[in-house]
């Protein structure tokens, strides 16, 4: 049986991977990297100042293209002159706070940026699969205390949450209309979005973000103000949606069009804790006085109970989290207070994925 992510799969693939200056991207781009693919990203700038591409030294390791997904031609061209066997799509306007801010934005980033992506594949016939990340908000949240699963309704009350509900409407579109066996082109590419929950991890700095607003409240010595303690999330280190969008790769690279569709990665019910559990356990492993307090200030529409049902994944593709959140928040802690003592942060996270892969080999033998 292939191991969920196989470095004989990656080693020299060519991987065309957006959005590698951010947080997930970084994470997915060094995995890639010591997997022994070939990467070009493609991407804007880093979005915050620190940021993990440039802790991890990233543009030694990847091909680095900075454009906007708004600029067809320029993205074409870079898909085209890779020829890529694969294509990760993490670029996207990701925080629902910027979507009221700027909807349009969101929307021209999100939608019309993965819609050109997919016009570029169109156009470029090494490419054989390519998964587009979403996220767990693309649900119609209806509240519901059990978990959503790929079927149920796509909706989204923010700008940011409608704009990924739309972007899965519109992958599968593409998917069907351009992609298809029976499309005419001969060019099938098996095509899927992958959905993840709030995902946590070193190195993510964003604004408006929890773990990240901890951190920087932690080293400031200042008691961190938190928006819905009581909202529950399903929390989960980002190796364990990567594991899953690696080993969805795998399966597409071999042209297998039943995994072509939509997939949840996400936590076991007991990982889903309150913001306010989040923020307790970060406290007391952080020490020195870390602290936070409710903020009482009146906020945009925020769901409170939202999870995900990655039955799916589990059974057909053998995925399942590996890292207990009490574990994930003890790695989070380890390494931004690494990054503090000015470490090697890419050294550091790559023993991190090494150990990741360890639990993954463990539980292939086992």
């Amino acid at each position: 049986m292939e191991n969920l992510v196989a470095p004989s799969a990656w080693r020299g693939r060519r991987v065309f991977l957006t959005g590698h200056t951010g947080f997930k991207g970084g994470w997915l781009g060094l995995w890639l990297s010591q997997l022994g693919a070939s990467l070009r990203g493609y991407s804007l700038d880093p979005p915050t100042t620190p940021n993990l591409f440039t802790e991890l030294r990233l543009s030694e390791l990847v091909e680095d293209i900075r454009g906007d997904l708004a600029d067809s031609p320029k993205l074409t061209r870079a898909v085209q002159e890779f020829s890529p066997d694969i294509v990760f799509h993490l670029a996207a306007q990701p925080l629902v706070r910027r979507s009221y801010l700027d909807p349009v934005g969101t929307y021209v980033t999100n939608v019309i940026g993965t819609a050109h992506l997919l016009e570029a594949v169109r156009s470029t016939p090494s490419v054989k699969a390519v998964v587009v990340i979403t996220t767990d908000k693309c649900y119609e949240n209806r509240e519901w205390v059990w978990g959503y699963r790929e079927q149920d309704p796509l909706g989204g009350y923010d700008p940011y949450s409608s704009s990924k509900a739309c972007v899965e409407i519109l992958t599968a579109s593409y998917r069907q209309s351009f992609f298809s066996s029976h499309d005419g082109s001969n060019h099938a590419v098996a095509v899927a979005t992958a959905r993840a929950g709030n995902v946590v991890g070193g190195g993510d700095w964003s604004e408006d973000r929890l773990i990240p607003d901890l951190i920087r409240g932690f080293l400031e010595g200042k008691p961190v103000r938190v928006r819905y303690p009581g909202a529950i999330r399903p929390w989960q280190h980002v190796l364990d949606p990567l594991a899953g969008y690696l080993a969805l790769g795998q399966r597409l690279l071999k042209n297998d069009l039943k995994f072509a569709s939509a997939w949840n990665f996400g936590p076991s019910d007991e990982e889903t804790w309150t913001v306010g559990q989040i923020a307790d356990a970060m406290s007391s492993r952080w020490s020195n006085g870390a602290s936070w307090e409710t903020d009482g200030i009146p906020s945009q529409h925020e769901a409170t109970y939202l999870k995900l049902d990655a039955s799916k994944a589990r059974a057909e593709l053998g995925w399942a989290p590996k890292l207990k959140l009490e574990e994930t928040l003890n790695w989070v802690v380890d390494w931004f207070q690494a990054c503090h003592k000015n470490c090697d942060m890419r050294e550091f996270t790559s023993r991190q994925i090494s150990a990741y892969e360890k639990l993954l080999a463990r539980t292939t033998c086992s």
